[in-house]
């Protein structure tokens, strides 16, 4: 018997790439194409790529760009409390996990990874995607990973950079 998936596939990714690979910055870029193709009007989606975002910037040692985005994560969320479970979260334990991390950044403390506080169903799809793809559930941040640390600075960016390109001809055509 097969079981229908209770969430989209991009969140169930977003989850795993922040709890096992630890790349926020691929959180961010799966859950946001996801969000832009929804028609960007789920603000929890904004929530948890501000949440992976300032995850990355902490990492990072960029501590006002993190508190910025966690800051900004926590009152998005505040107000979705309920849409927030329904994605599998307790709402209120990661509420309170978030401003734990709030204040850990404000007092200059160092990076540590988290474990969000999903729900067991969350976790079991997650858990099977994981060994799916070989990763482990759950692993802490691999602090001498320099490309997962600078992933934005050092990725290939050349099919982007070749768009714009062409964008900025078709424009000074038209």
């Amino acid at each position: 018997m097969e079981v229908l998936q209770m969430y989209p596939a991009e969140y169930l990714e977003y989850l795993v790439y922040f709890h096992a690979d630890r790349d926020y910055f691929e959180c961010h870029e799966i859950l946001e194409e996801y969000w832009k193709e929804q028609g960007m009007n789920n603000l929890v989606w904004v929530g948890l790529i501000q949440i992976a975002v300032s995850q990355y910037h902490y990492r990072r040692g960029n501590m006002a760009g993190a508190y910025k985005m966690l800051y900004s994560a926590i009152s998005l969320l505040e107000q979705k409390q309920n849409e927030v479970e329904q994605l599998g979260f307790h709402a209120s334990e990661l509420l309170t996990l978030l401003n734990k991390n709030l204040q850990s950044m404000n007092d200059n403390m160092p990076y540590h990874s988290l474990q969000l506080p999903l729900k067991e169903p969350v976790i079991k799809e997650c858990q099977s995607l994981c060994s799916q793809r070989g990763v482990i559930w759950g692993t802490t941040s691999d602090l001498s990973n320099e490309f997962l640390l600078h992933k934005h600075t050092l990725r290939d960016r050349s099919d982007v950079v070749q768009e714009r390109s062409k964008q900025a001809q078709l424009k000074k055509r038209s």
